[in-house]
């Protein structure tokens, strides 16, 4: 049976979804799940301690699997820091996002649809999957592998000499 690729949406879509967000919690947690890749758990369980404005840096603790990591705080998603903890479970931040994605783009996403997404700008901006693997915290480049696919605009332009 062929795998299916993940879901993703671009930032386009992600700028309609935090513009439709009524809640400052909510826009934060799209913020923190495109731009910064983090899983629901990691969003909702993120406290200001773990961010460290002067370096740049965001300390995700006890991530999947145990883990813990340290990444840099991207552009988009360093003004929205400010405001946390969101203050909200994963079950009702996960229907919150639901809501929102069906008001902004026509359909429903799931919050982890936010990190393949992610990945997958990433992988737009030209960054190497190794990167986006440390990033993720990902343990094996085939996991990243399967959320990096590549947008098929962004194939065409690769390929534009050849067509």
């Amino acid at each position: 049976m062929p795998l299916k690729l993940p879901d993703t949406i671009t930032e386009k879509d992600v700028i309609e979804m935090i513009r439709t967000a009524n809640s400052q919690k909510h826009r934060t947690a799209i913020r923190l799940g495109f731009y910064q890749g983090m899983r629901i758990g990691e969003v909702v369980n993120l406290k200001p301690e773990d961010v460290d404005m002067q370096r740049g840096l965001i300390h995700i603790r006890q991530s999947k699997g145990g883990k813990d990591r340290i990444i840099p705080i991207l552009r988009g998603a360093k003004h929205t820091l400010r405001n946390l903890p969101i203050g909200v479970g994963p079950r009702a931040l996960q229907r919150a996002v639901n809501r929102i994605s069906v008001k902004a783009l026509g359909k429903r996403i799931k919050f982890h649809t936010l990190r393949h997404s992610c990945a997958t700008w990433m992988l737009d901006k030209g960054k190497d999957s190794r990167f986006i693997q440390q990033f993720l915290g990902h343990s094996r480049i085939q996991t990243t592998q399967i959320y990096t696919h590549v947008n098929p605009v962004s194939l065409k332009n690769a390929l534009e000499d050849l067509l």
